[in-house]
This record gives C-alpha cells, sequence and structure tokens, in this order.
C-alpha cells in the first residue's frame, strides 16, 4: 500500500515561507546593508576561561559595560600611573612646585586608596585585590627625591 501524501492547505504559507519572506522584504529594504563585518568573517572571541559566566561576560562587553570591580581597579590602575607621574618629574621639581607636589601626591594617593579598598570590597577572588598605599611613606619617597637623594 503506496504512503498517502499529506494533506496541505494550499493557501496557508508555511512557517519557512513566512520566513523567507519576511528575510526577503528586509533585504530589498536594505535593512542589512549596514550590518557590521559585512563581507567578512565574524571575530571570534575565546570565552573559553569564563566558563558558565561566558554569555553573561560577553553581554557585559557588548553592552560596553565591566562588573564594578573591574571599573574599580581601572580606576586605581589609573591613578596609581598619576602617582608614578608626580614622582617622575619630583627629580626636576623646584621649590615652588613641591608644594605643588606634595598636594597632589596626598590626594591621588587617597583616591587611589578609596579605589583600591573598593576593589577589595567587590572583587570576586583575593587575586584580584591591591595593597592600599601608605601616605607617610609615598611622602617620604618623595621628599627623597626632592631633595635628589635618588628614587625611594
Amino acid at each position: 500500500m503506496a504512503d498517502k501524501p499529506e494533506f496541505r492547505n494550499p493557501f496557508a504559507p508555511s512557517r519557512e515561507a513566512l520566513i523567507d519572506r519576511q528575510i526577503r522584504e528586509a533585504q530589498e529594504a536594505g535593512a542589512f546593508d549596514d550590518l557590521p563585518h559585512q563581507g567578512k568573517p565574524l571575530p571570534l572571541v575565546d570565552d573559553s576561561a569564563a566558563g558558565e559566566w561566558a554569555l553573561a561576560y560577553r553581554m557585559l562587553r557588548n553592552a560596553n559595560f565591566a562588573p564594578s570591580w573591574i571599573e574599580s581597579d581601572k580606576e586605581a590602575r589609573a591613578l596609581l600611573a598619576r602617582r608614578e607621574a608626580i614622582l617622575e618629574r619630583a627629580t626636576r621639581s623646584t621649590a615652588i612646585t613641591r608644594k605643588v607636589d606634595r598636594d597632589e601626591l596626598t590626594e591621588v594617593v587617597r583616591a587611589a586608596n578609596e579605589a583600591i579598598r573598593r576593589l577589595n570590597n567587590e572583587a570576586p577572588t583575593p587575586r584580584q585585590h591591591r595593597r592600599v598605599l601608605d601616605l607617610e611613606a609615598e611622602l617620604a619617597a618623595l621628599h627623597r627625591l626632592h631633595e635628589g637623594d635618588g628614587p625611594a
């Protein structure tokens, strides 16, 4: 006995036909003309280290958002770079600019310590923690550089 052909309503479009039509209409309207990486392979992102969090990290990255502890670490690194710049220029400071150096270093160390404390409270593991700066030690190092006694 031969298989009976399945009855299909010729007037009801199939699901695939509807989707194909919508894609074709969007192409004709130019909806796909300015997509990124058009005509090139999509860049592959290695999220293997993220494990089960890979999708969450990818969504955050695509939204240009980072977890708060990463933002705190960025802020701390930027302040530590400012601290290094102050110490580096200290060897060329004049008597007039030494007070400016001292005030700026004090402010930078306080702000850096605030960012570091925030990072240490938010970071998921101790591996991401940073050591808080000692203001007195930083000012003593600056003083030695101002006096020409060499690096701290």
